[in-house]
């Protein structure tokens, strides 16, 4: 994924049910994950469409996987698996060990998809967050 790609990806992200975007899904908060985790986020494209997209990222000690989204016509052809396999083996490349994902909890296809794959639902952690900048 570059910089180039992020109007179109942000596209696909508001389109797909079960992606939430927040103020930092911008091409500025983009740009910014990207140079943080260089090489780690994935397009998949053809005829010069972006028809799939995720953003992988890590903190040093764990991989995250976000907005994982594939244009729904192209679905179940494994364009999704194989950009998360990209990211895992980005991510093993430089260290990282383990990986971590999140999914909303109405959303079953996007559960569905992640147990097929291996992954497994850690239950006994919920997510919390804080604002600690608010840019209005």
């Amino acid at each position: 994924m570059a910089p180039e790609h992020f109007e179109e990806v942000i596209q696909l992200w508001d389109a797909t049910d079960g992606v939430m975007l927040t103020d930092t899904d911008t091409p500025t908060g983009l740009t910014s994950y990207l140079t943080r985790n260089p090489e780690l986020s994935y397009v998949a494209v053809t005829n010069d469409r972006i028809i799939g997209a995720v953003l992988c990222g890590h903190d040093g000690r764990r991989g995250y996987l976000h907005h994982l989204s594939i244009i729904p016509e192209f679905r179940s052809q494994g364009i999704g698996r194989q950009l998360v396999a990209a990211c895992l083996d980005s991510l093993k490349s430089t260290g990282i060990k383990r990986c971590n994902l999140f999914v909303f909890t109405d959303n079953e296809p996007g559960k569905e998809f992640w147990l097929k794959d291996n992954w497994f639902e850690w239950s006994e952690i919920r997510m919390m967050q804080r604002v600690i900048l608010d840019d209005s």
